[in-house]
């Protein structure tokens, strides 16, 4: 009987195996998560530095776990599990207090880090007539640590940023966003999102204007509208807690009209505004700000003479600056934005072909200490 049994397992054992490799080689593949909102691995590239650097390895590692058939089901089941147990962590994300979601932060290598600001302090150098800013901010969890869980604790963001800064200081302008953004009693990120809110962005903008010397447009200056009011983000996907409020997303229209457009060079075609509505629709609310990510882009704005504060600006950046852009829109009547971490092309020789002197670099803290894309800006330029 019990070796029947035993036949029985193990007859069970290889027939999930069959099953979940059948799926997994044969169901089709989405390359980008909707409800994680990131792009999924791609079927990893063999060549002999691959295997020897260990690239091949690790991407063939995360393909396999972001295909996995049904993984989105699991990931839901786990969450309920865990939720059932009363913990207050899932997938990385803490559930706090006053309905915010946090995401896990731990102490960065600051080894690895330190290669990232030595790229930027490359750039800069490789720039010696370009004006240059780098403005760093925190994310949630940096400035709302009282509202993590009981027995919860995160690596202090101010002591990362503090390092960033301390390494760029002598290469650039440095804009540390703890010191306009933690003293605002005001909600300036959203609850289930790892973005700050509209109005975060707009004390971003107003902080880079006074940083330039700009005349930065007053609040009662525009028109602010909530868009949606069931906005649940990418840390509500991950940690997949229930019972939880969408957050609002707001828009702030001038009540002077200034018309733009964006030139999407991944797709080549030019779209009418600087917002997409479509996107109010599904779960990726928050590319409703300028449709979403953009290896390259470009934003031109039809602005009255006494508006304009410089002719162009290269902006180098993360999706935070997606809600900040529009603001600078209202000064610069030609913005190129660049997302490195899927921008290939040599940015010298971009800058070089577009007559470009001015440039910000925009990130939040967590995407910058773990984004090698910030590598490519040590690329040296081919332009005599």
């Amino acid at each position: 009987m019990k070796k029947r049994v035993d036949q029985f397992y193990i007859a069970g054992f290889v027939a999930v195996l069959f099953i979940m490799s059948f799926l997994f080689f044969f169901l089709p593949k989405s390359y980008f998560s909707d409800t994680e909102n990131r792009p999924l691995q791609k079927v990893p590239q063999f060549t002999w530095d691959n295997l020897w650097s260990k690239k091949f390895s690790e991407e063939t590692e995360s393909f396999v776990t972001d295909h996995f058939p049904f993984r989105d089901k699991w990931v839901a089941v786990k969450s309920t599990m865990e939720q059932l147990r009363l913990q207050q962590e899932n997938n990385g994300i803490y559930k706090g207090h006053d309905g915010y979601l946090f995401e896990k932060f731990g102490k960065p290598d600051y080894e690895v880090v330190s290669k990232y600001t030595e790229a930027v302090k490359t750039f800069a150098i490789n720039h010696p007539d370009s004006k240059m800013t780098f403005m760093l901010a925190p994310t949630s969890i940096g400035v709302y640590p009282e509202r993590l869980p009981w027995l919860a604790s995160a690596y202090p963001q101010a002591e990362v940023n503090g390092f960033i800064g301390e390494q760029l200081k002598d290469s650039l302008s440095f804009m540390d966003g703890f010191d306009f953004l933690a003293h605002d009693p005001t909600q300036i990120y959203f609850r289930t999102d790892h973005h700050w809110t509209t109005y975060g962005a707009y004390l971003a903008y107003q902080a880079y204007a006074e940083k330039m010397g700009w005349k930065a447009k007053q609040e009662s200056e525009f028109t602010i509208e909530s868009v949606t009011d069931s906005f649940l983000g990418s840390y509500h996907t991950r940690g997949q807690f229930s019972r939880l409020e969408g957050d609002t997303i707001q828009v702030y229209l001038p009540k002077q009209p200034t018309p733009s457009e964006m030139y999407i060079a991944d797709t080549d075609e030019t779209i009418s505004g600087l917002y997409d509505s479509s996107y109010l629709e599904k779960k990726d609310k928050y590319s409703y700000f300028l449709g979403g990510v953009h290896a390259l882009m470009t934003i031109t704005s039809q602005l009255e003479p006494a508006d304009i504060e410089q002719q162009k600006l290269l902006v180098i950046k993360d999706s935070y600056a997606h809600s900040v852009l529009p603001f600078l829109a209202l000064h610069v009547p030609e913005i190129h934005v660049i997302d490195l971490r899927y921008y290939n092309g040599n940015i010298s020789e971009y800058m070089t072909a577009n007559e470009i002197s001015d440039v910000l670099m925009l990130f939040n803290t967590t995407t910058f200490v773990d984004n090698n894309g910030v590598l490519k800006l040590k690329q040296k330029s081919h332009v005599q």
